[in-house]
């Protein structure tokens, strides 16, 4: 079974080119976590809202991932951090087109 979180949390900035420079190294880093299949980062400029859609093969390291990041985006000064967990019904989502499952 494979498990997508989402994270969201208000951001004021940088977004586009600029949150790419900024982050690109912490990207890279994140690549590397266990289980991980992918991230993929989200941005709100209006909303002023960031965060990012992850896919990980089991839910132990999703369940560490969420804690291990989010102590470090509070140490970044983040507050009002959201997120959740939810299992993927893999056949239907094969049958809508998700061929990376």
């Amino acid at each position: 079974m494979k498990y997508l979180m989402q994270i969201d949390f208000p951001h004021e900035g940088p977004f586009g080119d600029e949150l790419t420079a900024a982050m690109s190294d912490l990207a890279k880093d994140i690549a590397n976590e266990n289980g991980l299949i992918f991230k993929l980062w989200t941005e709100n400029k209006d909303a002023k809202e960031a965060g990012g859609i992850y896919l990980f093969d089991n839910l132990d390291d999703a369940k560490k991932y969420l804690e291990k990041h989010t102590t470090r985006l509070e140490s970044f000064g983040y507050t009002d951090i959201k997120s959740k967990i939810f299992e993927i019904n893999e056949e239907l989502s094969k049958l809508s087109k998700s061929n990376f499952l």
